[in-house]
């Protein structure tokens, strides 16, 4: 996918969603695995399937329902991914990362991502909530690698704070007003979908990281090139610490975000009304 045909596509996917809906949108949500209950604060105006956007991948996770929506939170107006891309179901980065480039086209201005990930730090235990200060990608890929289209913005993207300051303060003063506790860490992405081994898990500690995940960087990445603002924040579904390993499965990490859920929607819904 050369950068010139990609803006052809992301402007075929812009033209349909904009036959559906005239709302143009403040700001995008990217809701990870478990965490489509969010969707119930939304004043939801249309809601479109990925298989009907032209373009658009498609969500091969289960728990990954693979819609658009558009609505409104109080009178701020979103468009929420329900249901994302990852690199383990074969999709190239320049694929994962296109919704991103659709909402830029929308009119998104800041960007806010959640995911389910494993915790790496003994002080961030199983069911909390880790706010994303940065990042450590080890997908061993960049959706920038390829033809410069400058129209996205620059090659070679500043990423001294890939997760907004501003955004974060918002987040952990709504956290202290709601007395919800909430992690602030590094979290870095690995391929999967295999889970780590044992020594990769004492490797990832050791090179900082605070919690695992398969997904959320590339958006970033992306989201940053086009001057968006982001917020990424982790709901710690297992925890990875080597001496005390032991086995899970995705419907404990599910069951695990979903217990978390009520306190990542507090945050997220007056975060977007006071962005």
């Amino acid at each position: 996918m050369t950068q010139i045909h990609l803006k052809d596509l992301v402007s075929n996917s812009v033209k349909y969603i904009k036959e559906h809906t005239q709302l143009i949108p403040e700001t995008g949500i990217i809701l990870g695995t478990g965490l489509s209950g969010f969707i119930d604060y939304i004043d939801v105006e249309i809601e479109l399937k990925y298989a009907d956007i032209p373009h658009f991948p498609l969500s091969t996770v289960e728990s990954h329902s693979g819609k658009l929506i558009f609505g409104k939170i109080e009178d701020k107006v979103i468009v929420a991914m329900q249901g994302r891309f990852h690199f383990y179901e074969g999709y190239s980065q320049q694929t994962i990362t296109f919704p991103v480039r659709v909402m830029r086209e929308l009119g998104i201005k800041h960007l806010l991502i959640s995911n389910a990930a494993g915790s790496l730090n003994p002080l961030c235990k199983n069911r909390s909530l880790m706010i994303i200060d940065d990042h450590i990608n080890l997908l061993g890929d960049n959706p920038l690698i390829g033809s410069h289209d400058a129209y996205w913005g620059p090659r070679f993207v500043d990423m001294s704070e890939p997760y907004s300051k501003r955004l974060i303060e918002l987040a952990e003063n709504i956290a202290i007003d709601n007395r919800i506790k909430v992690n602030k860490g590094v979290y870095c992405v690995i391929n999967g979908p295999s889970l780590e081994t044992r020594a990769e898990y004492r490797f990832l500690r050791a090179i900082g990281a605070d919690a695992v995940g398969m997904s959320t960087i590339p958006e970033c990445i992306v989201a940053r090139q086009m001057g968006i603002e982001v917020f990424a924040i982790s709901v710690l579904t297992d925890e990875c610490y080597p001496d005390s390993l032991k086995p899970v499965s995705v419907d404990d990490i599910i069951e695990n975000a979903n217990s978390a859920l009520p306190y990542l929607n507090r945050i997220f819904h007056q975060l977007v009304i006071k962005i």
